[in-house]
């Protein structure tokens, strides 16, 4: 447990010095102690709860539910859901916040440091997963990267499309639930996922600003679209003729 809090207390530094950052920053831009409070809470919340009997209760409640042998592959689809939704949203011709090459670099930086921190976390804390498979239950992993590429969707249209931008933590939230019912994970594992997975790609957007860089702006028939599978990062290339 202490290490889980020293996590955490690493988590909640680089948001306060972020926060100081902007306000003296190149650019004024909101505060980020605002976007981070959602993030921190839910981390804090999986570390309160890790190893508690009120989770093992809720745990065994939910295992009740499904029953003991309840199993399945689709949590490993879904979280990868809200990437295809950037996609399809794109091809669609969707408003955006970002042009896609902006949204594809936020999107896969935002996912390759969730998951480098989520991994770095995993190595270092000790829990057993409810099924007993291995000791690196906390945090889910694919929750993070759910809920990762979750807060990517919210932020690049949540001021053109509402029931488009929370459609991705709708997916992310259904990975966390699988996870939870497939005996992987318990909910501690899952809100501390969520956090971590928000909390990236909040500061990546938060100063994405710093990094501006965009050689396609004026080529409107070419896309990339990040691809991520079992920690592999690639790219989809495609051009319209």
């Amino acid at each position: 447990m202490k290490i889980n809090i020293a996590f955490f207390l690493v988590f909640f530094t680089l948001g306060n010095l972020s926060a100081q950052t902007d306000s003296v920053g190149v650019k004024p831009k909101k505060k980020l102690f605002k976007k981070t409070i959602l993030p921190l809470s839910l981390i804090t919340t999986g570390i309160l709860l890790s190893d508690s009997g009120f989770e093992r209760s809720l745990h065994e409640t939910a295992q009740g539910w499904v029953g003991n042998d309840f199993r399945t592959h689709f949590d490993d689809y879904t979280r990868y859901a809200p990437v295809a939704t950037i996609f399809i949203a794109n091809v669609a011709g969707v408003k955006a916040r970002h042009h896609w090459f902006d949204q594809t670099k936020n999107l896969a930086v935002s996912m390759i440091l969730t998951d480098v921190f989520t991994r770095a976390i995993k190595n270092s804390v000790y829990k057993i997963r409810p099924d007993g498979s291995n000791d690196n239950a906390f945090p889910s992993g694919h929750t993070s990267i759910a809920f990762a590429s979750g807060s990517a969707v919210y932020e690049e249209y949540k001021d053109t499309n509402a029931y488009l931008a929370y459609s991705g933590y709708g997916f992310a939230a259904l990975t966390g639930g699988l996870r939870l019912f497939n005996n992987k994970h318990y909910i501690s594992d899952i809100l501390a996922g969520a956090g971590i997975g928000i909390l990236v790609t909040k500061l990546v957007y938060h100063f994405d600003y710093l990094f501006k860089w965009n050689p396609f702006m004026k080529s409107r028939d070419i896309a990339l679209i990040p691809r991520y599978t079992n920690g592999a990062v690639g790219l989809y290339f495609s051009k319209s003729f």
